[in-house]
């Protein structure tokens, strides 16, 4: 990591962190006080917006409903798929609780960052100990991509919107899949409601 001088905080992003197993310790050996972030969205939406990406890049996969059961037949749900996998947050969490406390690690809902981004980004500086700079001002909506902008980047006069990479039309999903999601989910959510002391409202 780059050196941070004094009144600065170095921050570093990878999404794989929070699933894959050896990231705590080594983060851990690194420094202890590291603050983490780790945003979380409704794992059935997370899981149909992770095969919608891969979709994008192999357009031959099998279809979502044949991957997400490992037998259709007796609903049995398939979680060796990473798409599945990555959602069971409970799991992930209780590996990171084994290195770092509670009061270190702050979960950003990925539906607020939509709905209200000034809100959950109020609740990162306060958890980063900033001052409440980025406020309700530095934003604007984007009807076509769905997702909240920046009015403008740092240093430049143009807005900053997220990637064409993101907010790609979801495909449409057996409703009966979902609900069968919904309910493998469900167990994991709780737990995880209850060991973070948050809500998220993903039912």
């Amino acid at each position: 990591m780059p050196k941070t001088l004094e009144g600065q905080i170095t921050m570093e992003k990878t999404p794989s962190y929070f699933v894959t197993r050896e990231a705590p310790a080594r983060i851990s050996a690194m420094s202890r006080d590291t603050k983490l972030i780790v945003v979380v969205r409704d794992p059935v939406t997370r899981a149909i917006s992770d095969f919608t990406q891969t979709l994008s890049k192999k357009p031959d996969i099998p279809s979502f409903e044949s991957l997400t059961f490992r037998n259709r037949t007796t609903g049995l749900i398939d979680t060796s798929w990473s798409a599945i996998q990555i959602g069971i947050y409970a799991k992930h969490l209780d590996n990171w609780l084994q290195y770092f406390p509670m009061g270190q690690i702050l979960f950003v809902s990925g539906e607020r960052l939509i709905s209200d981004p000034a809100g959950e980004l109020g609740r990162v500086q306060d958890f980063l100990g900033l001052k409440r700079i980025i406020t309700d001002k530095h934003f604007y909506f984007n009807q076509t991509k769905g997702f909240p902008c920046l009015k403008k980047a740092e240093g430049s006069s143009k807005p900053h919107c997220l990637g064409k990479t993101k907010g790609r039309t979801h495909p449409n999903i057996d409703p009966e899949v979902v609900q069968r999601l919904r309910d493998f989910y469900r167990p994991f959510n709780m737990k995880f409601y209850q060991m973070t002391g948050h809500n998220f409202g993903w039912d």
